[in-house]
């Protein structure tokens, strides 16, 4: 044999001779696998892997690739990938059921596996199985910067490879690829030159194997035609309603004959056969309809057709085409309608079938990646977790004998599997209902797989009740079109699977079953009925539409349009929406802000919402009301998990207190995992977006959840960005953070009245150039300076101030500013009355020449100072600086009303801005940090110092300040944020480009940052801490802080900023001083009792390896039996010993085990 295996080599022997080589191997040919996967690198034309080299960061694609396993007591071992291609895959090879040796805990020794498994039996099964969960361990064990690879492979050498994917990246599942049915690669499979050219790929480009990329230049092939004809068809007179219904049952048709549902090809050559006769289209279309919704012979087709039933073929009405439009329709049944990807069709279906979404049709789509980052946390892997206890469990079973008991606890797990209800209660198209829908059908796959591995048949697969299938999948939606599109993608997907999995066999009549499993109606609201709002004279009260606009005829800018009107509506005996019975809960609800409900939802909706939910704060938004309702749900037991995507700001005060309340509440919610910011595409339009994702479970299930930070984002090769995920397991709280909960502190007494935002305008007619000031009287009529005012926001801090003033007349009635200003009067009227007019709001319509919001808080707390303090609301850097009290600042500003330089240094200190990273979270589409004054500001413990070391935090401060103006003064073209961008950089080490050395020099950063090191020290120093605190230390103290000054001001010492304002008559507590015996004993914790050992073998199971997981040390079963109330040392050796043959755990040494 290796006579013939030299000769092979030298000569590139066929394929055929390489599968002869190899083919009679046994497991004595185990130790030879590097010469069978060079061999077969040889074969697929892929390059051979490289020498290993002394640094690891450069072994890129080799041999016995070195990753250290951690064990969790501190002590770590090297382990090796048999081979590794950084980017594509790790693979392993098959060691059948041997174990371990101990001397792996060495760190210079190397595992020597052997093959000992016999092929075709259930041993060999499970070594394979324990095979990929080694190397799932592996690729979790890579350095965070290697990122997980999309492939892994586990071989068994001369004999087999099998497959699995996870195209995110981002280690969550790696299921068997393409499916369960078909992931094992025989040797003598690679006689086929598709098979070699699959394996190729996944060797130099695995992702382009991913389907989802493989089928999307399809699915947009498709809709964009679809998109012509439906707007060719509308333009003849149709509805789009009727277009839309008569264009889904035609791409279904087209669907069917593509994927063997009605005989191939044969809609296609019928439209084909109509060319020049189309007035026999409408007849003959009709009659085709007709036969499939009812099964039968088919006249036109000539072929007996299966029943489809099912909404979809209810009407039979086809539209009469032109020849243009038929051809359009050929050539859209040319496509390879079998191949679509059912997780964005629905998607690119509804903008092609909708007119006023239509021009959104080349837009970007939500990638179904980002749709699975929330459909496995949610969803799979808590069934993932009852399957391998499962699996275990019958794998003990069978070890001892009881063949019949194991088989059973499988046919069980399956019953149960098909009776998973999750529900998407906004589930729009469809896409997380039929991503959810495929990791089911790959679950069920396996488990099948494992029934016929202890010898049962698939012979009752296709009976009702018996598969996976759509009536599982629960949807509400209130748009009637996307709801039908759900439900036909659904099906979609459904005969797809079933086509994939099961070849030629048909599925059972009829074929699309009404299960009326998507119901089109409101998910959070139900009433009786709407009337419209009368006025006292008995006429419908109507507003703006909120979209039309026209030409204002003398300023010529876009107003809104008087005669483009909407009723106003009143919601009659509003009530709670009721949701479907169901296990899990996610979906995608709408993005709209508490502000924007109004316009976007109407008066009478929103006003009978916020009446309903009165648990829900009116300042939430829209997303927040399905989260509470499947927050209290799942506290109550009735669902098992819920996820839900909604905007950033879930972590901003007014959407986080809804959260909050459940976390605090009796029964209890847990987080189990969340992303608090995320890129995202808007389904609607493809507009680029800021999400996060949350998921929540019953407090009794576990208390610890993953929480998951994107640390890199690029361009990905397809739609949405590729991101970097870095998961830490903890607690999470409120906020989506985990480790030290700065939402537990509270406001301090000390700092409140001081921190305010500034205005906001409500109509941009209020800004105004210098040279318009003049015009309207500023400088000629007295007093006008008072009304109008130079005006600040964010770009004019972070960049160059615009010079922009704003016409500011607070405190003055409308006849008082006609007679005083007229000039400044016709300008508001014409510039700012007509959209006022039409605003949803009474105080905003009535007092139309006020700014929206005139805050007179912050007003009255500026009154007498020279100078305030103020940050950007939402910027890259946390810079603080004081402006002019002559200046108006604007909302996107926050203020701090004092002068005082100690202030400006603390704030402007690592001390502060690590907390208020920590405190106020992120927002917007550039990720960029929020100052939320409630949070960064009000509960922030200033340090009590003496005057020392105040002065030296004052001088620094009035420095740091001076130099940044001056130097922006001298150059005027330099920017905060180019001097703090630079800042950061020259922190990093890393080199400065051209313009940033320009940048360098002109600010003169190098002193900027001199100065801030120094106000860091000195910041530190007035607190007693060191200066070399790690961030996660500073949180810390400052919680320990802020709940210390609580304790004071209970007691009565307030340690106010700005006494003289916030407490002139001196009664509300001292100023400075700490009161004796004010600290707190903390209560003893109560011992944790021991769970009771649960009763069923697969509750046992999932017990002992949460356990395991659990331990931070390697643990025997007379240790791990200690754990539980009435466990007995061999039930728990039995399930270790199961485990660890499946691989779900390791035993490291004789009797010895690890996760």
């Amino acid at each position: 044999m290796s006579e013939e295996r030299t000769n092979y080599v030298r000569a590139h022997a066929s394929i055929d001779a390489f599968i002869t080589a190899w083919k009679a191997s046994g497991g004595a040919e185990r130790a030879n696998y590097q010469l069978f996967l060079t061999e077969l690198c040889h074969q697929l034309d892929a390059p051979l892997p490289e020498p290993t080299r002394p640094d690891d960061s450069e072994n890129a694609y080799v041999f016995e690739r070195t990753v250290t396993l951690q064990h969790g007591d501190g002590n770590t071992s090297p382990n090796y990938i048999d081979l590794y291609k950084r980017g594509c895959f790790v693979l392993e090879a098959k060691q059948g059921s041997d174990k371990q040796e101990p001397a792996q805990f060495k760190e210079t020794e190397k595992k020597y596996k052997t093959g000992t498994a016999r092929r075709g039996t259930q041993g060999w099964d499970r070594a394979m199985q324990a095979a990929k969960n080694q190397a799932e361990r592996y690729a979790k064990a890579l350095p965070t910067g290697e990122g997980w690879p999309p492939f892994l492979l586990v071989v068994d050498v001369g004999h087999s490879i099998e497959l699995y994917s996870e195209f995110s990246c981002t280690g969550k599942a790696y299921l068997p690829f393409p499916d369960p049915r078909s992931h094992r690669i025989h040797i003598g499979d690679l006689a086929r030159p598709e098979v070699r050219e699959l394996l190729r790929r996944v060797w130099v480009d695995p992702h382009s194997l991913d389907p989802a990329k493989r089928s999307a230049k399809v699915t947009r092939e498709v809709a964009d035609k679809l998109a012509r004809l439906a707007k060719s068809l509308e333009a003849a007179g149709h509805s789009s309603e009727k277009v839309g219904n008569f264009l889904k049952r035609s791409l279904f048709t087209m669907f069917a004959e593509d994927i063997g549902l009605i005989p191939n090809n044969s809609y296609t050559e019928l439209l084909t056969s109509l060319r020049g006769s189309t007035d026999k289209y409408v007849p003959m279309v009709e009659s085709l309809w007709q036969t499939m919704k009812e099964g039968g012979f088919s006249p036109v087709l000539r072929e007996k057709l299966l029943r489809f039933n099912g909404g979809l073929f209810e009407g039979s009405e086809a539209l009469p085409l032109n020849e243009d439009q038929l051809e359009m329709l050929i050539q859209a049944g040319k496509a390879d309608w079998k191949d679509v990807e059912p997780a964005i069709f629905g998607t690119l279906l509804e903008r092609a079938l909708n007119p006023t979404e239509r021009h959104h049709l080349g837009a970007h789509y939500t990638p179904r990646e980002y749709v699975e980052r929330l459909v496995l946390p949610t969803v799979v892997e808590p069934l993932r977790v009852d399957w391998e206890a499962v699996l275990a469990a019958a794998v003990a079973l069978d070890t001892q004998g009881k063949r019949d008991e194991a088989v059973a606890q499988l046919q069980a797990f399956h019953h149960h599997l098909c009776g998973v209800r999750v529900l998407d209660p906004a589930c729009g198209s469809g896409n997380f209902l039929y991503v959810t829908f495929e990791h089911l059908k790959r679950l069920e796959g396996e488990v099948l797989d494992a029934l016929e591995g202890f010898g049962e048949t698939q012979e009752l697969m296709g009976l009702a009740g018996t598969t996976v299938d759509p009536h599982q999948l629960l949807g509400i939606e209130v748009n009637p079109r996307a709801a039908a599109i759900t439900d036909m993608v659904l099906w979609i997907g459904y005969l797809q699977w079933h086509y994939r999995t099961r070849g030629d066999v048909q599925p059972p009549e009829p074929v699309i079953k009404k299960f009326r499993n998507i119901e089109c109606r409101d998910a959070v609201l139900s009433w009786e009925r709407t009337e419209p709002v009368l006025d006292e004279e008995g006429n419908p009260v109507t507003r703006w539409d909120g979209v039309t606009t026209k030409t204002h005829p003398v300023t010529g800018e876009q107003v809104p349009d008087d005669t483009a009107r909407v009723p106003l509506l009143r919601y009659v005996n509003p009530k709670e929406a009721s949701w479907p019975e169901a296990d899990f809960v996610v979906g995608n609800p709408p993005f709209i802000g508490a502000k924007s409900m109004r316009m976007a939802l109407g008066d009478g909706y929103t006003s009978a919402l916020r009446t309903v939910w009165r648990d829900v704060p009116d300042s939430a938004d829209f997303v927040m009301y399905w989260w509470h309702k499947a927050a209290g749900q799942t506290r109550q037991r009735k669902i098992r998990r819920f996820g839900f995507i909604a905007t950033n700001s879930i972590t901003q005060t007014f959407n986080r207190k809804v959260v909050q309340h459940h976390l605090d509440s009796t029964p209890a919610l847990r987080l189990s995992f969340a992303i608090p910011d995320h890129p995202w595409v808007d389904s609607t339009d493809g507009a680029a977006v800021r999400i996060s994702m949350s998921v929540g479970q019953s407090a009794l299930d576990g208390e610890e959840g993953v929480l998951a930070k994107v640390i890199a984002e690029r361009e990905g090769s397809g739609e949405g960005i590729w991101v970097d995920l870095l998961t830490r397991r903890g607690k999470l709280n409120a906020d989506l953070s985990s480790g030290i909960d700065v939402t537990s502190c509270n406001p301090l007494r000390a700092n409140v009245d001081i921190g305010n935002r500034g205005v906001q305008l409500i109509g941009t007619g209020f800004v105004i150039s210098p040279d318009e000031a003049q015009q309207l009287g500023l400088g000629r009529i007295a007093g006008l300076h008072t009304n109008i005012r130079p005006y600040f926001n964010g770009r004019d801090l972070t960049a160059a101030p615009r010079g922009a003033m704003v016409i500011d007349l607070f405190g003055l009635g409308a006849g008082e500013v006609r007679t005083k200003y007229p000039e400044v009067f016709q300008w508001v009227v014409e510039r700012v009355k007509p959209e006022r007019d039409h605003n949803a709001r009474d105080a905003y319509r009535e007092n139309w020449w006020q700014l929206g919001e005139n805050q007179p808080r912050l007003r009255e707390s500026l009154v007498g100072l020279t100078r305030f303090i103020a940050t950007v609301l939402t910027a890259k850097h946390r810079v603080f600086m004081f402006l002019d009290s002559a200046i108006l600042p604007d909302q996107t500003l926050v203020c701090i009303a004092s002068e005082d330089a100690f202030l400006l240094g603390v704030l402007s200190s690592r001390i502060h801005v690590v907390w208020a990273l920590a405190a106020g979270g992120r927002l917007g589409v550039g990720n960029d940090p929020r100052y939320n004054k409630t949070r960064c500001f009000e509960p922030f413990p200033f340090p009590a110092c003496s005057d020392t070391q105040q002065q030296r935090i004052r001088d620094l401060a009035e420095q740091l300040d001076a130099h940044r103006k001056r130097q922006q003064e001298q150059h005027p073209d330099l920017t905060l944020t180019g001097m703090y961008n630079v800042l950061e950089k020259l922190r990093s080490g890393a080199e400065l480009t051209a313009k940033e050395k320009v940048i360098h020099e002109q600010g003169l950063v190098s002193v900027l940052r001199q100065l801030h090191d120094e106000l860091d020290a000195a910041v530190a120093d007035a607190y007693g801490w060191p200066a070399d605190l790690t961030d996660e230390a500073i949180l810390e103290r400052l919680v320990a802080l802020n709940k210390e000054r609580t304790g004071e001001e209970e007691q009565g010492l307030v340690r106010w900023l700005r006494p003289e304002y916030q407490n002139p008559s001196g009664r509300m507590g001292e100023s400075q001083g700490k009161l004796p015996g004010s600290e707190e004993t903390a209560a003893p914790v109560a011992a944790k009792e021991k769970p009771v050992w649960p009763k069923t073998l697969p509750e046992q199971v999932a017990a002992v390896r949460a356990a395991l997981t659990q331990r931070s040390v390697p643990t025997t079963a007379l240790q791990l039996k200690e754990a539980f109330k009435h466990a007995r040392e061999p039930k728990v050796q039995e399930i270790l010993t199961a485990l660890a043959s499946i691989g779900q755990a390791r035993e490291v040494e004789p009797g010895v085990y690890a996760a």
